[in-house]
């Protein structure tokens, strides 16, 4: 995703969503953790019990494995200075990476980090996550791409009915969950029909104190425990363990 917003997101929800709309949802804070302020924070997930992180800029893009009880990092690995480092996706003993405008994907070996391959794609790359058998991709714009998890070749999109940026992924339960650059608000989305299931704000977490307009909110994995969350933001000083409840 960018390094600076190129609009305010006015998000509006739109087509063929649920009789009804969306659930609204409420997000309720369970813990924190501590959280690198230097991670410009663009691909999020947690696998085995390791907390893996990408965060972008070019010249500072780094791979990170981090203990998810106490946001040490454990091992880094710095990307080529000229590329700038998005979403990523754990597949068994592999991670995809994303590169923002430089299209290219790198396949790692999860246990090093270390680059094994690249593939290439068109448009940007923001964010990526695995379903079990797909990969899924975000471009900055409402449309999913779906992905061979082997080739990174194309294997179909999804329009999805919301008007904003999606950036940072999660799949989980059937489900995608994006971040909306650059706002507070995170959806989830049916990956087989694009329909918004629901909708949660996160305007009470972050920072409140001066911030550059590129710390927004981006991140997005599962929790160890069933039906919890981890979220956080670029250079955001914590992690948020959270459960996110419709409202009444």
């Amino acid at each position: 995703m960018r390094a600076a917003p190129l609009l305010l997101a006015v998000v509006l929800l739109t087509g063929c969503a649920a009789p009804g709309g969306p659930e609204k949802l409420r997000v309720e804070v369970l813990g924190t953790v501590t959280h690198d302020t230097s991670a410009f924070t663009e691909g999020y997930e947690l696998a085995d019990g390791v907390l893996y992180e990408s965060t972008g800029l070019q010249g500072s893009s780094t791979l990170r494995a981090v203990d998810p009880g106490t946001g040490k990092v454990l091992k880094s690995v710095d990307l080529p200075a000229e590329y700038f480092g998005e979403g990523i996706a754990v597949v068994g003993d592999r991670i995809w990476q994303l590169t923002w405008q430089q299209n290219v994907a790198m396949l790692r070996d999860r246990s090093t980090l270390q680059q094994l391959s690249t593939a290439s794609y068109q448009d940007e790359g923001w964010g990526l996550c695995y379903d079990g058998k797909r990969l899924i991709m975000s471009d900055g714009t409402s449309l999913l791409t779906f992905r061979d998890p082997k080739t990174f070749a194309v294997t179909g999109h999804v329009q999805v009915d919301y008007q904003g940026q999606l950036n940072e992924l999660e799949c989980a339960d059937g489900s995608v969950w994006a971040n909306v650059y650059p706002t507070k608000t995170i959806i989830r989305v049916d990956p087989g029909s694009g329909a918004v299931q629901g909708v949660a704000d996160l305007s009470a977490l972050g920072p409140k104190d001066d911030t550059t307009p590129d710390d927004v909110l981006n991140g997005i994995s599962v929790a160890p425990a069933a039906g919890e969350f981890l979220v956080t933001g670029k250079r955001w000083p914590l992690v948020y363990r959270v459960r996110f409840v419709r409202e009444d």
